[in-house]
């Protein structure tokens, strides 16, 4: 049983701590990362971007609303297997509810595991002979960062750089390097129902389609004990990334409320272990453990831990995560003259208040600059967390003291809830110990610190839901995520980012618009041939565009390629003979070589010119 026991504990470490990376986005104690100048011959999906990444925010009152929800719907169930006798049908019903809902969450999982390989085996930097060695799949080579003049060649990291390989075998390494930045553009348009502009790579495509042959296969084939398990992580994984407690106060608040539901549902009636058992859905993870005495030998015999304990403590210990991340930036901020500030161009200068003193009109906070803190897991294990300079190799390097305390935590009572399990014999509520366990880490460690208040002022509320703070207003308290108006906000936001994208698609169409007037016919020209749509004019439209790939090995930056108009094919013969003779030394451009070719052109016209006399005639 120790192995079980330890099976049960990594696997509920590995989805929280997994989940709480992710969860990772800029706090409000970070600056906004500076604007980078595309490069030239980069696509634009290339470039590096913030995540806009929006969570859910829970509410007080959800502490009520979650227990009495998750309440009724566990009777319902109840009822339901009692009524049928046989569960099947209802075991179905709800494996396609899940599949259908679950299917993104799925894709993302695998996307995001694809990645992770992906830095693995080919990081973007790594560190070789006492250098840092920065890789430029497009330009197909690396380059030492302190010293820009020396170059290799390998599309391998670190000690692997050495190897000699084939150049056919080099050249589809660095394919593969380049593969996941390229991205087929799809945009969907259906008036005033759906307006989409996707960007969908390599990976996307892939996971997708695995992430729909794995609920194929659970839900038509058969329902293996780690598929449930990979699906369960999903759930909880996304989970982990869509909800937070916003501050605290609301998680603790929840987490109470949730800790005396499970102990209701668990000592004092048989719902909960009825309905666990009997229902074969994603809603757990199964680990094999050997049979007791009063199991069926024919039949494999598993521990079972739902994804209640897992979810409901791991969006606290996240929220701790994101904690240490607000912190590590407040204690970077500096106070600066905003006179110094003017000068250096950094930070930004607020207009003064009238309640402002003289010391605040003098100094301005000055905010360090963003790191994008998800991924670069492949950076960190090539180069190591610090550089050189000792600065972090990226922004997924900080002090995390929380988030270890929470997890110190979460291992205490996940150790606690199996103890007794094993010397009871009888189903027990993980969150009795998982509870405690979580919050009393968390505020002894806080009062330890100093950072109570801190701890207590903290927010994750979205700017547009914060109550108001105008002495003229009434405060307006933050509404329940199961509350009607918050399911419209959240459509009215998925609708408004969906066709942001799409408006700057267009706007981006816009500016590439040819100015003259032979470039505007040929713009319209391009617009019938349907490379460019009208929203206003049609009433549907799907296109896809795919993107090139580079075959040649670049020692310098490529040119992006801009539109031409279009042109005769003389004209395009001459140009073409112009350009070869542009790449050719000059001592190789002779009158004879140029008197041929225009020879050649004009003879050319003439026979073409005969043949439509010929046909006029």
């Amino acid at each position: 049983m120790l192995g079980t026991y330890i099976h049960v504990l990594l696997s509920a470490l590995f989805t929280i701590y997994t989940g709480s990376h992710a969860s990772l986005t800029r706090p409000t104690s970070a600056g906004k990362p500076a604007k980078r100048k595309k490069q030239p011959g980069e696509h634009e999906e290339d470039a590096p971007f913030e995540s806009l990444q929006k969570m859910e925010g829970l509410s007080p009152s959800d502490a009520i609303i979650l227990p009495v929800f998750a309440g009724l719907t566990l009777a319902g169930l109840y009822i339901a297997i009692q009524w049928l006798e046989d569960p099947a049908i209802l075991n179905k019903a709800l494996n396609w509810y899940f599949a259908v809902f679950g299917l993104f969450g799925i894709a993302k999982l695998f996307v995001d595991a694809m990645s992770f390989a992906q830095s693995m085996i080919f990081p973007s930097k790594y560190a070789y002979n006492g250098q840092s060695w920065e890789v430029k799949p497009k330009r197909r080579f690396a380059v030492a960062t302190d010293a820009q003049h020396k170059k290799c060649n390998s599309p391998l990291p670190g000690l692997l750089s050495k190897l000699s390989l084939p150049p056919k075998v080099a050249r589809a390494i660095w394919t593969l390097r380049e593969l996941p930045s390229k991205k087929v553009h799809v945009r969907i348009y259906i008036y005033r129902m759906l307006e989409m502009n996707l960007h969908i790579g390599p990976q996307g495509c892939l996971s997708f389609l695995l992430a729909l042959a794995a609920i194929l296969f659970f839900n038509l084939v058969a329902k293996p004990w780690w598929l449930m398990n990979i699906l369960g992580y999903s759930f909880a994984y996304a989970s982990l990334q869509l909800l937070s407690p916003t501050t605290f106060s609301t998680g603790t608040l929840i987490l109470a409320a949730l800790f005396v539901y499970d102990i209701y549902f668990v000592f004092f009636t048989p719902l909960m272990v009825t309905v666990a058992t009997k229902l074969d859905i994603p809603a757990k993870m199964l680990f094999p453990r050997p049979s007791g005495p009063n199991d069926d030998p024919s039949k494999p015999s598993f521990a079972m831990l739902g994804l209640g304990d897992i979810v409901l403590p791991g969006l606290v210990i996240g929220f701790a995560l994101r904690f240490d991340l607000y912190l590590y930036y407040l204690r970077k901020q500096k106070h600066q003259n905003q006179e110094d500030i003017k000068k250096k161009g950094n930070g930004s200068i607020k207009k003064p208040k009238m309640t402002d003193t003289t010391e605040d009109r003098i100094k301005e906070i000055t905010k360090a600059e963003f790191k994008t803190a998800t991924g670069g897991w492949g950076e960190r294990f090539w180069v190591g967390k610090h550089d050189s300079t000792g600065e972090p190799i990226n922004g997924g390097v900080f002090p995390k003291t929380y988030f270890y305390a929470s997890i110190f935590g979460y291992v205490a009572g996940m150790v606690t809830t199996l103890g007794v399990m094993s010397f009871s014999g009888s189903a027990q509520p993980a969150l009795l110990y998982l509870v405690p366990g979580v919050l009393i880490s968390l505020w002894t460690t806080a009062l330890i610190k100093g950072d109570l208040n801190e701890m207590w002022r903290f927010d994750e509320t979205d700017p547009e839901d914060k109550p108001s703070t105008s002495s003229d207003e009434p405060k307006k308290p933050l509404k329940s995520i199961f509350s009607r108006s918050r399911q419209d906000e959240m459509g009215e936001r998925l609708e408004g980012y969906l066709k942001s994208h799409a408006d700057k698609d267009a706007a981006s169409a816009e500016r590439k618009k040819p100015k003259t007037e032979e470039l505007v016919s040929v713009g319209q020209d391009r617009k019938k041939s349907g490379f460019f749509r009208d929203r206003k004019t049609e009433l549907a439209f799907f296109s896809i565009n795919f993107p090139g790939y580079s075959s040649l090995s670049e020692e310098t930056d490529s040119e992006p390629q801009t539109s031409k108009p279009k042109q005769s094919v003389e004209d395009e013969l001459r140009a073409a003979f112009e350009g070869n003779l542009a790449d050719t030394p000059p001592s190789t451009r002779t009158r004879s070589m140029r008197k041929s070719i225009l020879n050649g052109e004009d003879s050319a016209l003439e026979k073409r010119s005969e043949k439509r006399l010929k046909r006029a005639s």
